[in-house]
């Protein structure tokens, strides 16, 4: 791993930390602890590449905790503005994270990945459509869509990983891993900043 990289990855883990330092006034209990667990595991992953490399991703359990941050984000947004469908969200989550567990561990390769695509593509659109729709639609500010772009932004990176680690990459590992530090960087900037206006 490069120099730059790695202040890459040291940016990202300070600008989450601001995040769940600072925090998001105002919002309910569930919203809050959603958003924080979600910056905490972007703490954790940038800090982590940063001292160990970029193979720490190829360990099942960095796979299951970085899936905590499309899941958090998306249960917190949920929570925040759909309240009406919380409990049936909550439960798709809390099942998707456990297959995801299951099945790193257990059962054909080609499973998990399908379990991974499906539990952080549902996330992944949440994040991204909901508060681009809701700033469209004028009931956020507009600068909420600026996590819509943080979501889209994460999905790309989920995705390359995904299609890497299911050895049909889209680009070549290097490739992935040369723009990967820069790519978490912009996510966690969108979402910090797209929560400054919520």
């Amino acid at each position: 791993m490069s120099v730059p990289d790695r202040i890459l990855l040291l940016l990202t883990a300070l600008l989450a930390s601001y995040q769940v330092a600072v925090g998001i006034d105002g919002l309910a209990t569930m919203a809050v602890a959603c958003y924080t667990i979600a910056f905490g595991v972007l703490i954790i992953a940038g800090l982590l590449m940063l001292i160990l490399g970029f193979e720490v991703l190829d360990s099942p359990v960095v796979v299951i905790a970085s899936t905590l941050i499309p899941t958090s984000l998306a249960l917190g947004l949920v929570s925040q503005y759909l309240h009406e469908i919380l409990i049936p969200c909550g439960i798709f989550i809390v099942l998707g994270v456990l297959a995801i567990i299951i099945t790193r561990f257990a059962g054909p390769k080609k499973l998990a990945v399908i379990v991974l695509a499906v539990v952080h593509g549902v996330s992944g659109l949440t994040i991204f459509l909901l508060p681009i729709l809701l700033a469209l639609r004028g009931e956020v500010p507009g600068g909420q869509a600026l996590v819509g772009v943080g979501g889209m932004l994460i999905g790309l990176g989920g995705l390359l990983l995904s299609f890497l680690k299911a050895g049909k990459p889209l680009l070549a590992r290097e490739k992935i891993f040369a723009v990967f530090p820069g790519l978490l960087l912009l996510t966690t900037a969108a979402f910090v900043a797209g929560f400054m206006f919520i």
